[in-house]
C-alpha cells in the first residue's frame, strides 16, 4: 500500500477518501472512520464515512476536549471500550451520548506539529468491539494514512508555491513596463512595497495584478 501511494502522488482528496472508507470496511469492529485535524483556531473533518464522525468533531470543538484530539496532541492511541461508562472527557461524553448511538471509539495519531495535529479515528455503536487485532490492523491503516496526507499537503504547497511565482512574474512584468526597470530592479521595488505595508510579496502582486485586469475591464466596456 505504501508503494502504491507513492506511486499515486500526489495524493489528492480521493486518495484519502479512499483509505478511509477502506479503513473503516477492514479495522474489526469498526462502522464508521473519520480524520480529526486541528489547530489553535480550528478544526475539521476532512474525510469521513457516515455523518457521526463529523458530529463528534463538532462536539470536541465545542467542548474542547475529546479522545480524538488527545489521540492527535497528547497520545499516540485512544481505545474507548464503553463511552457512557469512561469519564476521560465528561463533557464530551455527555454531548456524544445525547447526540449520536456511538459507543465504542478508537483513535490513532496522523501527525503533530507545534500548529496542527491530526488522528484518524474508528467508531461504533455497540460497546467493547476494539481488541487487539483492531488496534494492529488501525495503527496499519494511521501510518498509510499519516503518508497519504504528507503527501497531499507537499503537493498543495509546492502548488501554491507555483501559483505564487507565477503571479509574482506578472507584477514584476507589470512594474518594468510601467517604470522602465528591469528584472531585479522591480522584484526590489516589490520588496519594499511588501515591506512598507506589511504584506507579504505574493499577497501584494496578487492585488497588483487583480487591480490591472480590473483596469482592464473597465477600459474594454
Amino acid at each position: 500500500m505504501v508503494r502504491d501511494l507513492q506511486r499515486e502522488a500526489p495524493a489528492d482528496e480521493r486518495t484519502l477518501e479512499s483509505l478511509v472508507r477502506s479503513a473503516a470496511e477492514t479495522v474489526p469492529g469498526a462502522q464508521y472512520a473519520g480524520i480529526t485535524i486541528t489547530g489553535p483556531s480550528h478544526l475539521e473533518t476532512p474525510s469521513a464515512t457516515g455523518r457521526y464522525p463529523a458530529v463528534l468533531d463538532g462536539i470536541q470543538r465545542q467542548e474542547g476536549e475529546g479522545p480524538c484530539l488527545s489521540a492527535a496532541w497528547e497520545q499516540h492511541t485512544i481505545r474507548i471500550d464503553d463511552l457512557a461508562a469512561d469519564a476521560r472527557w465528561p463533557r464530551y461524553r455527555r454531548e456524544a451520548l445525547r447526540q449520536t448511538p456511538i459507543r465504542s471509539v478508537l483513535s490513532f495519531r496522523l501527525f503533530s506539529s507545534k500548529r496542527s495535529a491530526g488522528a484518524l479515528n474508528f467508531y461504533a455503536d455497540q460497546t467493547h468491539v476494539f481488541d487487539s487485532e483492531s488496534l494492529e490492523v488501525g495503527l496499519t491503516f494511521a501510518t498509510h494514512l499519516a503518508l497519504a496526507w504528507n503527501i497531499s499537503q507537499r503537493d498543495k504547497q509546492f502548488r501554491s508555491a507555483l501559483v505564487s511565482r507565477d503571479i509574482i512574474g506578472q507584477a514584476k512584468g507589470m512594474v518594468m513596463e510601467r517604470f522602465g526597470i528591469d528584472a531585479v530592479e522591480a522584484f526590489e521595488l516589490l520588496k519594499k512595497l511588501s515591506q512598507q505595508s506589511n504584506t507579504p510579496v505574493a499577497e501584494l502582486a496578487q492585488r497588483l495584478v487583480g487591480s490591472h485586469r480590473l483596469a482592464r475591464k473597465r477600459r474594454a466596456h
